[in-house]
C-alpha cells in the first residue's frame, strides 16, 4: 500500500497520540515509529545550503558530540564554507540557522557554538517515542532491512578432521558466527558454511597414527608414522576400536581407521561447536570438486586465458600478471595440487550458487594467499567484489601479564573445550570479541574468571542481572509498569541522565549496522559498554523505589527497556543474558 505523506502525518498523529514526524523525517527500517534522525537533519542543512551563493557546498559532515552541552547532533558545515564564501563561519551558520524551522516536537534547539558548529538538540517528545518504538518493537529492536533480500554466504572454522578445535580455531568460529547475526540482523539471509577435506597427506597421517596406537594397544611394538599425531584423542579412538572390535582389525589398513577417526573428530567438534551456540547450515567437502571435475574446469579456463605455464614438472599461475613479484605454483612436481587451486574452484562453486557475498574468516596465515584466489576468479570472469575477507590475527593466552600454560589432556595444544572447562563459553566467546579481529588477542586468564567488574562479560550479564532484581522489586511496591505506555507517561523522565540513556538506546539499531558493515563485533561490545555505564549514572541519579507511582513507573519502564537492549545485543554476540546472578 501506498500512503502520500500528508496520509504518513496524519494516520502517524492519530495512531500515535498526537506525536507527528516532521516532513523529511525519513522512515528507518521502514516503520513509521522509528525514525532516523540524521537523515532530518542532513534534508535540512541540505534545503538551507540551496539559500546560499555556491555552487557546489562541501559534503555535510554530522557527527555525536561526546560531551552533552554541545548537543546530540552536531556539524562543522559552516565552518567548511567558510574560505569558497570568504564568510565569518558565525556568520554562516547564523545564515543557515536563519532558514530552518524548528519542529519543538521533534527538535528543542539549533545553536552555534564556538567558531560556527552548528549543535541540534532532539527535543524530548522525540526522545520518548523512540522509547515507545523500542516497545514497541521488543525482542526485534536493533533489527534493519539494510540487506533485505541479500543471499550471504559465510565460510568459517573449516578446520580439517584431523583434531580437537584449538584455541585458535575458537576466534574464528566465535568471529563467523558472530558476523553471520549481525548480517541476519541487518536483513539479510545467511547460511553458514563449513569447508573441509577428508583426503591428502593429513588425513592418510591421522589413519596411520590411529592405526600404530591400535596396534600398541594390542601389545605390538610399533612406531607412529613420520609427522604423526601425538595427542591422547588418538590413543581414545584407537581405544575405542579396541573396545568394539578386539583383534579383528589387526588386518585392516589406515583407510578404515582414518573412517573411524574422521567420524569420532567430526563428532567432538560438533559437540564443541553445539557448547559454543554455533550451529552449521552446510559441510563442503573439499573432495567434491575433484569428482565433479571443478577443479579441472579451473585449470582449463585458465589456460585457455595463458595465465597457466608448466615450468620446472609444476604448474603455475601468472600472480604477476595481477601485481605480485613471482607466480604462483598451482599444482606441485609431485602432481599434488596447492591449497590455492581447491580454494579457487570452491570460491567458484560459491559465487556460482547465486550468493550476493561470500564472506571468508581467515586467520593471518592466509594473508599471502587469498589474493591469488581473488585474482583468479577475477581472471574467470567473477566479481571479486562479491567475496568478502574477514582476517583474524593469533590468540596468546596469558595471566598477570605471563604466557600461560593450561594443562592439557587431549592433545600438545590447548583446545577449545579445555578453554571453556576453565572459564565457561560464555567468557570465551566474549574474550575472543571485544578486540578488534586485525589485532593480536592476549586472552588473559585470570581476567577471564574474576568474578567482578574487571571481568567485561561479567559487567554487561551483571548489569542486565541487577535490572531484573530492580524490576522485581519495583512491581512489589508499584505493580506492574503499562506494557503500552502513553507519551504522557514517559513525561516524568526529565533528569539528564534519564535523557542520555534514552538516546544511547536507541542508538541499538546503528550500532548493529556498523558493526555489521566493518566486520567489527567489537563495536557492538563497546556500544554494551555505554548502556550499561549510562544505566549506572541514571540509577545513581534517579531512584526508582521511594519515589511517587508515576515517576517510578517511568523510570521503571526505561529500566526494562535498557535491560531489553543489553539482552538483544548479548543475544548478538552469542552470549547468555542472565536475569539472576
Amino acid at each position: 500500500m501506498t500512503m502520500y505523506l500528508c496520509e504518513v502525518r496524519a494516520w502517524y498523529k492519530d495512531a500515535q497520540g498526537g506525536f507527528c514526524p516532521p516532513f523529511g523525517l525519513t522512515p528507518f527500517k521502514g516503520k513509521l515509529y522509528l525514525w532516523d534522525m540524521n537523515s532530518y537533519i542532513y534534508d535540512l542543512l541540505q534545503k538551507a545550503l540551496s539559500g546560499l551563493d555556491i555552487s557546489e557546498p562541501p559534503e555535510i559532515q554530522l557527527e555525536s558530540p561526546k560531551v552533552a552541552e554541545h548537543g546530540d547532533i552536531s556539524t562543522n558545515i559552516a565552518m567548511l564554507l567558510a574560505k569558497p564564501l570568504r564568510q565569518n563561519p558565525r556568520a554562516i551558520a547564523q545564515q543557515l540557522l536563519d532558514t530552518m524551522p524548528l519542529d519543538p516536537q521533534v527538535l528543542e534547539a539549533i545553536e552555534i557554538a564556538g567558531p560556527g558548529f552548528i549543535n541540534f538538540r532532539f527535543a524530548k517528545e522525540y526522545v520518548y517515542q523512540q522509547l515507545r518504538a523500542i516497545i514497541e518493537e521488543g525482542s526485534d529492536f536493533g533489527k534493519t532491512a539494510s540487506r533485505k533480500g541479500q543471499r550471504i554466504q559465510i565460510e568459517f572454522v573449516s578446520a580439517n578432521p584431523t583434531g580437537p578445535l584449538t584455541v585458535g580455531h575458537g576466534r574464528n568460529a566465535v568471529l563467523g558466527d558472530t558476523i553471520a547475526r549481525l548480517l541476519e540482523w541487518t536483513g539479510a539471509s545467511v547460511d553458514r558454511e563449513y569447508y573441509f577435506n577428508d583426503a591428502g597427506r593429513q588425513m592418510r597421517v591421522l589413519g596411520q597414527s590411529v592405526q600404530a596406537r591400535y596396534q600398541q594397544l594390542l601389545g605390538q611394538s610399533i612406531e607412529l608414522p613420520e609427522g604423526g599425531y601425538e595427542g591422547a584423542y588418538i590413543i581414545d579412538i584407537a581405544q575405542g576400536i579396541v573396545d568394539q572390535y578386539g583383534k579383528e582389525w589387526e588386518e585392516k589398513d589406515w583407510e578404515a581407521f582414518k573412517k573411524v577417526a574422521q567420524e569420532a573428530i567430526f563428532a567432538d567438534i560438533s559437540q564443541t561447536l553445539e557448547r559454543m551456540n554455533i550451529h552449521m547450515d552446510s559441510f563442503f567437502n573439499e573432495f567434491d570438486l575433484y569428482e565433479n571435475g571443478d577443479i579441472e574446469k579451473v585449470l582449463a579456463a585458465l589456460k585457455e586465458k595463458g595465465l597457466v605455464y608448466e615450468a620446472d614438472g609444476a604448474t603455475w599461475f601468472k600472480t604477476t600478471e595481477f601485481g605480485k613479484e613471482k607466480d604462483t605454483v598451482l599444482v606441485k612436481s609431485t602432481g599434488e595440487p596447492t591449497y590455492r587451486l581447491p580454494d579457487i574452484a570452491y570460491h567458484a562453486n560459491k559465487l556460482d550458487r547465486g550468493y550476493d557475498e561470500c564472506v571468508d574468516v581467515f586467520g593471518a596465515d592466509h594473508i599471502a594467499t587469498y589474493p591469488d584466489v581473488l585474482s583468479a576468479l577475477q581472471a574467470l570472469g567473477y566479481d571479486e567484489q562479491r567475496i568478502r575477507v574477514i582476517v583474524y590475527q593469533f590468540v596468546t593466552l596469558v595471566k598477570d601479564g605471563q604466557p600461560f600454560k593450561m594443562s592439557t589432556r587431549k592433545a600438545n595444544f590447548v583446545t577449545l573445550d579445555e578453554l571453556m572447562d576453565e572459564v565457561g563459553s560464555d567468557v570465551t566467546r566474549f574474550f575472543f570479541l571485544m578486540r578488534s579481529s586485525n589485532t593480536h588477542l592476549e586472552f588473559d586468564i585470570g581476567q577471564a574468571k574474576e568474578a567482578g567488574e574487571k571481568n567485561p562479560v561479567f559487567y554487561l550479564q551483571y548489569a542486565h542481572a541487577r535490572i531484573h532484581s530492580i524490576l522485581r522489586k519495583a512491581e512489589e511496591e508499584y505493580g506492574a509498569a503499562p506494557e503500552s505506555p502513553t507519551l504522557e507517561q514517559l513525561k516524568p523522565l526529565v533528569h539528564p541522565s534519564e535523557l542520555t540513556l534514552m538516546k544511547t538506546l536507541f542508538k541499538l539499531p546503528k550500532a548493529i549496522a556498523g558493526a555489521a558493515d566493518a566486520n567489527e563485533p567489537h563495536r557492538l561490545i563497546n556500544y554494551l559498554n555505554d548502556v550499561a555505564t549510562d544505566f549506572t549514572s541514571f540509577y545513581h541519579d534517579c531512584r526508582i523505589m521511594g519515589v511517587e507511582q508515576e515517576c517510578a513507573q517511568a523510570r521503571v519502564l526505561l529500566a526494562r527497556q535498557t535491560a531489553r537492549v543489553l539482552s538483544n545485543g548479548l543475544g548478538i554476540l552469542g552470549i547468555h543474558a542472565p536475569e539472576q546472578m
